[in-house]
């Protein structure tokens, strides 16, 4: 059973936080609920402010300005009470003990923890069980490849954050350090545990597991929230089609005036073409047309990746600001 708390329909609430290193706002006026049983995944570019909003919803770091709970209570108070499992970056093998024994220790801090089998199940470590931990990283065992160590202590890490059966397990950049395969082995074992009604909340550069293995995707960018809803909303909010011409179609090579065409939310240059992101492709494909500016025309839909860089303001060229707030409202 998964550790309930107060009467509060959010897992996570960030209000109004901030925080601050010297002169860097690493957090910048976060406004965020969760709601319980959701999985949704932090966006982000490296330096984005992901990891510094866990640490703050994991009570390792206080906000200088607004307010964080989780379940209705100071993150402190709900991770003492076992609601809170986390798999963080920095984590490091504790030597002379097997992976049993550890994910054991673990779950024995906890009130309601899951059985310590199901646990190394879940994680798809069960024949690591007898392992010591400090043979599956750093490079103490020979003959084993580096990679090989990676994949498996990060299913350790993995055992470790839900050996206690929290309501609510926190991962950061939880793949960072696997191959294709042991990705998809993760994110197995990762819905497993989500469909037990648990809330995941998961940091990533990964464009494709946040579409892939989110129900809502939160970007951030410069400590701001930029955009927050489904990846087919996020596409959206860049622009629904992308028109792409040849730059030597246009006069003087120069895309002076393309972001002012019908429809056009923003317009960048990528190697010898123009990419202009559209909320009416028809409309400004007549109006390249009317300026003898097809040569190389192409129509598409806009991808994850297309939507990504133009809200978190990566692109060359822009028409308006990129930053696209799409607010989730949840029903609970």
């Amino acid at each position: 059973m998964t550790q309930r708390a107060g009467t509060s329909p959010h897992a996570v609430s960030f209000a109004g936080v901030v925080k601050a290193f010297g002169a860097v706002r690493a957090v910048d006026g976060v406004d965020l609920e969760i709601a319980r049983g959701r999985t949704v995944a932090l966006l982000g570019r490296n330096g984005a402010g992901k990891s510094t909003t866990i640490s703050l919803l994991l009570g390792l770091n206080q906000p200088d300005e607004g307010r964080v709970e989780l379940f209705g209570a100071p993150p402190e108070e709900s991770v003492r009470a076992g609601r809170v499992g986390a798999m963080l970056q920095d984590a490091r093998a504790v030597p002379r003990v097997t992976v049993r024994e550890l994910v054991s220790f673990v779950a024995g801090r906890y009130p309601e923890p899951l059985p310590v089998a199901d646990a190394l199940e879940l994680a798809g470590i069960t024949q690591l069980a007898e392992r010591r931990v400090d043979r599956l990283s750093g490079g103490q065992t020979v003959g084993v490849p580096p990679l090989e160590r990676s994949r498996e202590w990060g299913r350790v890490r993995f055992a470790v954050a839900l050996a206690g059966n929290p309501a609510l397990i926190v991962l950061d950049e939880p793949t960072a350090a696997l191959d294709v395969e042991a990705r998809h082995a993760f994110w197995d074992s990762m819905r497993a545990y989500a469909r037990r009604g648990h809330t995941v909340l998961f940091s990533t550069h990964y464009l494709e597991e946040a579409d892939a293995h989110a129900d809502r995707i939160v970007v951030i960018d410069r400590g701001r929230i930029v955009a927050d809803g489904t990846g087919e909303q996020l596409r959206r909010a860049a622009g629904g089609n992308l028109v792409s011409i040849d730059l030597a179609g246009l006069a003087g090579h120069s895309t002076d005036g393309l972001e002012l065409l019908p429809g056009v939310v923003s317009v960048e240059v990528r190697g010898r073409r123009a990419l202009l992101r559209t909320e009416d492709s028809d409309a400004t494909v007549v109006a390249l047309a009317r300026r003898d500016a097809v040569r190389g025309l192409e129509v598409a839909p806009a991808s994850l990746d297309d939507a990504f860089l133009a809200l978190t303001g990566a692109s060359v060229r822009t028409s308006t600001p990129a930053r696209t707030h799409i607010q989730v409202r949840e029903t609970v």
